[in-house]
């Protein structure tokens, strides 16, 4: 698809490169203030898709392929300019400004590293899968790249998934469950990968990532980089506690329906819960069409479309976040929309 042919409300996509663009100069510019201007534009998004009915709506999906993906090639240009930069700022700066850079590099990291390091992944592309890697690898969580694909994609919504929150789990309990279940889960289905190739460790990418970020730790240690290497643990914890939240999330209290034999039934728009709200949706990918994902985990993220059937979120992602970190306030909200979803799967 020729790029003239991108509708003008596409151009909503370029909201991905933009801001971990602008934390980039605010970075390099005034480090001691960027942390302010990430979370006024965090909190900022959020209240606006709340406030605003408007906002509730995205544009409907392309129907071919199109440049857009390049994006997220664009943008692991600009998270290893920002990680270099944060290390930079972190070496000379005071220890506040060192924990406020942590928090607004693993902003960008986490909300959209990883989230477009989810959609590099489930690309057809080796070299899209090797950024892939690349990305979960800056913020020290490669395990995603096995655990994700293999694991979450086939057991989503079922309690066999350490990914999928249960109904009146909070979110501060579900967090140590799904980091621990998801690393064992990715260390054992590596190991039956390997097995069934019957190829040694040497072969497993999810080793040597790993071996690397050790290694680029106890580096960091042993130079005596004690602002950087706090900067950079902190830039990859706040960057899996967004993804591990979103995590929560998406499937939370959602449950497929466990068939003969065991298995459960097939995966369907009832078993996510999708938001359609524009300014997330721009940043982060398409990624709250998360019902259409699953369903079609292979479309390209452009294409994803809205699914009015699935359950809905009461706000986008930014703004759930937020929700889902004060239990009463995210129960309060969500369990009467369960409810409401299973009264009408009931009835179809």
């Amino acid at each position: 698809m020729h790029p003239s042919s991108l509708r003008a409300s596409d151009l909503r996509f370029l909201l991905g490169v933009l801001f971990p663009a602008l934390t980039l100069d605010a970075v390099l510019r005034r480090p001691q203030l960027a942390l302010v201007g990430a979370l006024a534009i965090w909190w900022g998004i959020a209240l606006l898709e709340a406030a605003w009915p408007a906002l509730r709506r995205s544009p409907p999906p392309l129907e071919r392929s199109s440049p857009l993906p390049w994006l997220l090639r664009i943008f692991v240009l600009l998270e290893i300019l920002l990680l270099a930069a944060g290390m930079r700022a972190a070496a000379q700066g005071s220890w506040p400004v060192v924990i406020g850079l942590g928090f607004t590099v693993g902003l960008v990291t986490g909300a959209q590293g990883i989230t477009f390091a989810h959609e590099l992944g489930h690309g057809r592309a080796r070299g899209d899968r090797a950024l892939a890697w690349l990305l979960m690898g800056l913020v020290g969580y490669p395990q995603f790249m096995v655990e994700h694909y293999r694991g979450h994609h086939v057991r989503a919504a079922t309690w066999d998934d350490p990914a999928t929150a249960r109904a009146g789990e909070s979110l501060w309990r579900f967090l140590p469950r799904t980091l621990g279940g998801s690393l064992r889960s990715a260390w054992q289905l590596e190991a039956v990968r390997l097995a069934q190739l019957r190829g040694s460790w040497v072969r497993s990418p999810l080793l040597w990532v790993t071996l690397a970020n050790v290694a680029f730790v106890a580096a960091l240690a042993a130079a005596g980089q004690w602002k950087v290497l706090a900067f950079w643990l902190l830039q990859s914890a706040f960057a899996v506690w967004l993804l591990e939240t979103v995590n929560y999330i998406e499937h939370y209290g959602l449950r497929r329906r466990t068939g003969a034999g065991g298995r459960p039934e097939p995966f369907g728009p009832q078993h996510a819960w999708n938001a359609d709200h524009v300014i997330s949706n721009s940043l982060l990918a398409n990624l709250q069409r998360h019902s259409d994902h699953h369903v079609h985990a292979w479309k390209p993220f452009p294409q994803l479309q809205s699914v009015a059937q699935a359950p809905q979120l009461p706000t986008g992602y930014a703004g759930c976040i937020l929700l889902a970190a004060v239990p009463p306030l995210w129960f309060a909200l969500v369990h009467p929309r369960i409810a409401a979803a299973a009264s009408e799967s009931s009835i179809q």
